[in-house]
């Protein structure tokens, strides 16, 4: 019998979930819930016979109907779903697995709550990061084991993720999101460095981080013109509230086996205004090298001036589109493209066959703590030494600057 999946969410993750689950046997979304009700999704679940796809009032009544709970919802709204589910599961409600999308929480004192209650619980979690189960990394990865083997690990890695902005007003918001780029795709790319500099056979928080050092900018959406779209467009207010548009940085990691040391390098952004959404993926290592670029696609797409107005949708051809005319990248299956298919088998997998999932939540609270250490970095100037205890002591408790809503004392505005 098929896993029954809830989904908490009704928004641009939850709905490309769905799409993701089209390739994926024995999983069916079961049931929906969110703040506003799902209906659109529900439609689409139930149009293309992938579940039952009730929407529920509440959280506690759909915890009761399904096997899998899934949290895609806003980040802010995390730690209430969790005391939800937790509830409904005090109150008979059984479960087989939770699943959390990134990021696990919005600071280490959300995080560690939200594992707690997971704890709790007392259920396998999966972490969905899905830049690590892209399809283009595994083959990479199990194509240069033996070389690695042969000739050593690599010893760079280099993720980047960027594109020209997020869609909803509350990614915008650092006090709601939890910053700007740095928590909403760092945290893709500081774990893709980590898992390939990770040794083959190994688990994935293998490699021991040891120091961050990062910067961040608002390079965009600090001046005027863009500042007033965002407010005309969403409502957020960069001259009160500002977050960065712009973050990059290094990570230390050493081995633990062979103590030798290894970097991963990230660069996020939301100033790429090219032909949509690019991860840019490469490692180095002693006599070979691997590359990832999802802009790369089999198929091609001119559309000229006279035929632009034919096109409705940008987003068809590629996520976070910004164009509609001209030589276009077009995608033909994202959801495999961007992992997020190989993450739901992972899942199904785990479930089926009773192992731990590739990732679970307590490698979700290490990405965050990897995520603050890189805020703590820029916002103090410094290289953060996650070996020393007393930082690790501050992490526990640090909220930073532009997540409190106060960018405006580490960021730059033009007048």
């Amino acid at each position: 019998m098929a896993i029954q999946l809830g989904i908490i969410g009704g928004g641009f993750v939850a709905a490309f979930h769905v799409r993701a689950s089209e390739a994926v046997r024995g999983l069916e979304i079961a049931a929906l819930t969110s703040r506003t009700p799902p209906l659109g999704i529900a439609e689409e679940v139930t149009s293309k016979r992938l579940g039952d796809g009730v929407v529920y009032d509440s959280i506690e009544e759909m915890v009761e109907n399904v096997d899998v709970v899934a949290l895609f919802s806003p980040n802010f709204a995390r730690i209430p779903a969790m005391e939800a589910i937790a509830r409904a599961v005090e109150g008979g409600a059984s479960l087989k697995a939770l699943v959390c999308e990134k990021p696990l929480g919005r600071n280490m004192a959300e995080a560690r709550r939200i594992l707690q209650l997971a704890e709790q619980i007392g259920v396998p979690t999966s972490y969905f990061e899905n830049q690590i189960h892209l399809p283009s990394l595994i083959a990479a990865r199990t194509q240069l084991g033996a070389v690695a083997d042969a000739m050593g690990p690599l010893g760079l890695a280099r993720a980047a993720e960027e594109h020209a902005g997020p869609h909803n007003a509350w990614f915008w918001d650092p006090t709601q999101q939890g910053g700007g780029v740095l928590s909403d795709m760092g945290c893709h790319s500081i774990a893709v460095g980590w898992y390939m500099l990770t040794p083959v056979g190994k688990p994935a928080d293998y490699l021991v981080p040891e120091k961050v050092t990062a910067q961040v900018g608002l390079l965009k959406w600090g001046q005027p013109k863009w500042r007033q779209e965002l407010k005309d467009n969403f409502g957020v207010d960069y001259t009160k509230t500002p977050a960065e548009d712009f973050a990059t940085g290094t990570v230390t990691f050493r081995d633990p086996e062979t103590q030798k040391v290894s970097l991963a390098q990230f660069t996020v952004s939301w100033m790429y205004d090219k032909q949509g959404l690019r991860l840019l993926i490469d490692g180095l290592g002693p006599g070979y090298a691997m590359e990832v670029n999802s802009l790369r696609s089999p198929l091609e797409l001119f559309i000229g001036d006279a035929a632009a107005a034919g096109v409705a949708d940008a987003e068809v051809a590629l996520e976070k589109a910004t164009a509609s005319q001209g030589l276009l990248t077009v995608q033909p299956d994202e959801p495999a493209l961007y992992g997020y298919v190989d993450e739901q088998r992972d899942l199904v997998e785990a479930i089926e066959d009773g192992r731990p999932p590739l990732l679970d939540w307590s490698y979700g609270l290490e990405i965050v703590r990897l995520t603050m250490a890189a805020y703590m970095s820029a916002e103090q100037g410094r290289t953060v030494d996650l070996t020393d205890p007393s930082t690790l002591e501050e992490l526990e408790t640090y909220v930073p600057l532009i997540q409190q809503g106060r960018g405006g004392e580490v960021l730059d505005l033009v007048d």
